[in-house]
């Protein structure tokens, strides 16, 4: 591990779907990605967040967009939407 990584904190059903509440997750060459870049890693890790664009993103407490640069450093919080009824 370089050193260069990122706390993710799951949610509600994201929770369930990937098993854990929270990891830390390296960055490749300590680059910064972006949400879209994130999420299409974690789909292929866990299979059943799919479809990932559905997902909410918040870095560092604020909702972001997934276009979104994510640095070393960073805390990103992933949830599903919220629905009302």
């Amino acid at each position: 591990m370089n050193g260069a990584t990122i706390d993710i904190l799951y949610f509600a059903r994201v929770a369930e779907l990937t098993g854990t509440r929270s990891e830390s997750w390296s960055l490749a060459d300590g680059n910064p990605i972006t949400g879209t870049q994130l999420l299409s890693q974690l789909q292929q890790r866990y299979p059943g967040l799919a479809p990932t664009d559905r997902l909410k993103l918040a870095v560092n407490q604020y909702h972001v967009r997934h276009d979104q640069a994510i640095k070393a450093g960073d805390e990103v919080a992933l949830f599903d939407p919220v629905t009302g009824g």
